[in-house]
């Protein structure tokens, strides 16, 4: 059998050279080879050799949606399940897209189907629902099933599989209130048990040593953003927060080797905001996008990804919970930034807490 292993949680797959390492079950060693990756959709895990960063935003934009898998994740559990199955949604073939939305819609009765129970069900075959299987990061559908029934008994558990989140019109303003808070709660908690602390190390170490840092959003994320700049510039940090487009790409042009630019995005696919990152990445400044979605073109042009777990329903535009979830990742890394220097940071507090104190 031959199959792509992750050789070390590098950049995400883009054009250029990789190396793929297989393993022939026949002898049972490991061979390596070095290709060249085109443009289409990635199906295996890559890992890409040491390089200059050569990621464009036209690069980003116009590649097929990078193949993402279960592996690329931090492990899934029964609480953070259905989240990862949302993310990684949009980067699965329509068939097993269709696998996915069961999933999602009834854990409990996908978990008590068959092979060909679920497959007659979501029009398409068994083969494509052992690809979705293994997209998911299990090596089979058993294992799906007992994954999918622990995630029901969670629900179960906390209560939250009774209340929704899609509001109607026939809603009462207690069931609304009851519905936004659960939302909001779950965006919080599956955010947080999915979050991947190596990958908050490195983004926070690289904040450390930052020169200066840039921080691109627009729409809501550009609220987020201005949150985190407020932050990090209340502990001395020299930071930026730049939602207008024009401003932030020409701000990204004069970043250098050791700044740092980070750019939120819930679907990863606001083409200022990735434009932006580009450019930073383009400077070789190191670049870390703040995402639900980690096969989105914004992961395709940064360093480090940071996922949120947030489900927007009926009110997308509100861009509620996703904008929850977003300062979730915010908050642990300032925290985290904080601590590195604690006595320096709380002096910093107390006296930026001094001077605003008689103005409240």
């Amino acid at each position: 059998m031959t199959a792509c292993v992750n050789a070390g949680r590098g950049p995400p797959v883009l054009p250029g050279k990789v190396v793929i390492i297989t393993r022939d079950s026949s002898v049972g060693k490991d061979h390596k080879k070095s290709v060249r990756l085109g443009t289409g959709t990635a199906r295996g895990i890559y890992r890409r050799e040491p390089g200059p960063p050569e990621a464009t935003y036209s690069d980003a934009m116009s590649q097929a949606a990078r193949r993402v898998t279960g592996q690329d994740s931090a492990v899934h559990t029964p609480e953070t399940l259905l989240a990862h199955v949302r993310a990684l949604t949009p980067n699965l073939a329509p068939a097993e897209r269709r696998v996915a939305a069961a999933v999602v819609q009834d854990a409990a009765g996908v978990a008590a189907m068959t092979i060909s129970e679920l497959a007659a069900a979501c029009r398409t075959s068994g083969t494509t629902v052992i690809r979705f299987c293994r997209a998911m990061g299990f090596p089979g559908y058993p294992e799906l099933r007992l994954a999918l029934a622990a995630a029901a008994q969670a629900g179960r558990e906390t209560g939250w599989e009774d209340i929704g989140s899609d509001i109607g019109p026939g809603d009462s303003l207690d069931e609304v209130i009851k519905k936004i808070s659960h939302s909001d709660a779950r965006a919080v908690e599956e955010t947080g048990a999915q979050l991947n602390p190596e990958t908050l190390n490195a983004v926070v170490e690289a904040v450390v040593r930052a020169r200066r840092i840039d921080i691109y959003g627009v729409g809501a994320s550009a609220f987020v953003a201005l949150d985190l700049q407020q932050k990090l510039h209340r502990i001395e940090r020299v930071v930026y927060a730049w939602p207008d487009p024009h401003v932030a790409v020409t701000s990204a042009a004069l970043l250098r080797r050791g700044d740092v630019a980070i750019g939120i995005s819930h679907t990863g696919a606001t083409t200022d905001t990735v434009g932006s990152l580009a450019e930073a990445r383009q400077q070789r400044a190191t670049t870390v996008a703040i995402t639900n979605f980690p096969g989105s073109p914004i992961a395709r042009v940064a360093d480090h990804v940071l996922t949120t777990a947030a489900r927007e329903t009926t009110f997308r535009s509100g861009a509620m919970s996703s904008r929850i979830a977003a300062l979730t990742v915010v908050d642990c890394l300032f925290v985290a930034v904080a601590q590195r220097n604690y006595k320096q940071t709380l002096r910093a507090l107390e006296r930026t807490y001094a001077a605003v104190r008689a103005r409240r």
